[in-house]
């Protein structure tokens, strides 16, 4: 049997030293595949809306979508933590619906969510969802969620009084009950200062190597979205061409008549 990743698993990978893996997926084969090849946690990220849905920002999901594709990927995955990020508005109105929403995703198999943002109610928001039996993986620097409120993709924490404040909120989350930590576009410094002064592990999108993990959309891992790539994500494939290679030659052979071969008629 597979040893399930949990959040204890997270928390004892940050205490020896070492650092785990977070990727998206949005589909039950992706999950399927990088579940088997050892990804620690899979992100159901609100990032689909752009990258499966079109979307030009993370505030056109819902919670209803989320459910979909929270469904789809916990059918795929025995070993990775799976964790739903909740979308725009889902949790922000009132802490009774808030758990509702979330507490949706973990009927759905998610083994946790993900919440943007810092404020007293967010604070109270994940003791709440702790208390109530999930977990939660919080979302400090640049939260896409507030694009409108932040101005447009900027860096956060880049002096020390930056990084102190966003500290300050990381230790009020993590006395709350957070599990975990993104970080987002932090300077890599500013990061390094954050994960030393937190027993929860922290894990960098596009903050640096010195948090306890990485997180990146598959779709930029695997070259699948090509509207837009993040500085700091590295392309490990050419899924874009794959396909328009495959999808090419099968328009040529239909088109040729060398498909269906007799092999493949019935």
């Amino acid at each position: 049997m597979v040893k399930k990743v949990t959040v204890n698993t997270l928390k004892n990978i940050k205490s020896s030293g070492e650092k785990f893996s977070v990727l998206t997926a949005y589909d039950f084969s992706t999950a399927k595949y990088i579940d088997e090849a050892g990804i620690d946690v899979i992100l159901i990220g609100d990032s689909l809306a752009m990258t499966a849905l079109g979307y030009e920002t993370t505030h056109s999901v819902g919670v209803d979508e989320m459910k979909i594709f929270t469904s789809a990927v916990a059918r795929g995955v025995e070993r990775a933590l799976v964790v739903t990020d909740m979308p725009f508005l889902s949790y922000h109105a009132d802490v009774s619906i808030a758990i509702q929403n979330c507490g949706e995703m973990i009927k759905l198999d998610a083994n946790a969510v993900k919440i943007e943002g810092y404020s007293e109610y967010i604070v109270t928001l994940v003791k709440r969802l702790t208390e109530s039996g999930i977990p939660v993986m919080a979302h400090l620097g640049f939260t896409p969620q507030f694009l409108n409120t932040l101005g447009g993709y900027k860096i956060q924490g880049k002096t020390q009084e930056a990084a102190d404040e966003i500290l300050r909120q990381a230790k009020e989350l993590q006395a709350a009950g957070a599990f975990s930590l993104v970080l987002e576009m932090v300077p890599e410094k500013s990061a390094k200062y954050i994960t030393e002064n937190l027993s929860i592990p922290t894990i960098s999108c596009g903050a640096g190597k010195y948090c306890d993990a990485q997180v990146l959309v598959c779709d930029d891992v695997f070259g699948k979205y090509s509207e837009f790539t993040p500085k700091f994500a590295r392309k490990y494939g050419d899924m874009r061409g794959l396909i328009l290679d495959c999808a090419k030659r099968f328009d040529t052979d239909v088109k040729s008549g060398k498909f269906p071969s007799e092999s493949e008629v019935f």
